[in-house]
């Protein structure tokens, strides 16, 4: 079973030399830590930056350099910042390869709720919708079950969707899963130390195996 960093890390094992990449917050942001130094990948953020590094070592944070999540983080040589019609206008014309999102609930068809908290005030969606709509590529990193020991991969997403149809790949704490074209959680890898049985408890919808 992964923690948060391991499912990090897993993820940075999908990312091709020379993608652009756009992190949303929570777990992808941790990505930035394990892309490999011998590849060119460039970090997209819709806050104004492309060229994000990865976080910076205690002592050396720059109160101006951070990411969607208001993290503070690095910036690579060659680095651009740019104000937010730039920046979605990068996403919406299609000029990221991949998108890498966390998620409250995923659906069996590859819809994805991730914008609004049960019993919490949520500014907005901020970038998640156009992100959804314009990206051909969509991995979800996510905890498989929430505190209630509920799963979070449905037959359909009981909170208010971001997009639907949309996310191609998820990977949990317990296993990597693609989305069937007719529906299901097609189950690719188990992590190290899962059980088949621990997965199918903890996947609500269709699980093909």
């Amino acid at each position: 079973m992964l923690d948060k960093f391991g499912i990090a890390k897993r993820i940075a094992q999908e990312i091709k030399d020379k993608y652009y990449v756009n992190l949303g917050i929570g777990i992808p942001t941790l990505v930035a830590n394990y892309i490999p130094k011998d590849m060119q990948v460039v970090l997209q953020s819709e806050n104004g930056m492309l060229g994000m590094g990865p976080f910076p070592w205690e002592g050396e944070e720059d109160a101006d350099y951070i990411n969607a999540g208001k993290q503070t983080i690095t910036s690579l040589p060659g680095a651009a910042f740019f104000d937010s019609s730039m920046s979605f206008g990068m996403i919406r014309s299609r000029k990221i390869d991949l998108t890498i999102l966390g998620a409250m609930e995923v659906s069996e068809h590859g819809d994805i709720a991730n914008w609004k908290i049960p019993g919490k005030m949520v500014k907005g969606m901020g970038g998640a919708m156009d992100l959804v709509a314009s990206a051909d590529h969509i991995i979800v990193a996510m905890q498989q079950v929430n505190k209630l020991g509920e799963s979070k991969l449905l037959p359909a997403c009981e909170l208010p969707l971001t997009g639907i149809r949309c996310v191609k790949r998820i990977v949990t704490e317990l296993a990597v899963y693609d989305i069937h074209p007719s529906g299901g959680f097609v189950l690719i890898e188990l992590h190290e130390g899962v059980s088949l049985e621990e997965v199918k408890k903890s996947t609500a919808g269709k699980l093909i195996y």
